[in-house]
């Protein structure tokens, strides 16, 4: 199983993104979805599979980090 969690658009060529998940940056397609940097995104398998608010990147973000917490 594969878990998505939120990054964030900070470039774009062509239909490439650079998207940065905290402060590690990974390349992915962005054909499947219009994307702009500054978008929250999340990315499966190399390919932006969608688009979210920032409240709701924040919040997915933050039950992560409650999960860790667990551990």
């Amino acid at each position: 199983m594969c878990v998505a969690i939120p990054g964030k658009v900070i470039g774009l060529e062509g239909t490439e993104a650079s998207v940065d998940f905290s402060g590690n940056i990974v390349k992915a397609q962005a054909g499947l979805v219009n994307v702009k940097i500054g978008d929250r995104v999340l990315v499966h398998a190399g390919c932006i599979i969608q688009t979210m608010d920032e409240d709701m990147a924040n919040e997915i973000e933050e039950l992560f980090r409650e999960i860790e917490d667990l551990g």
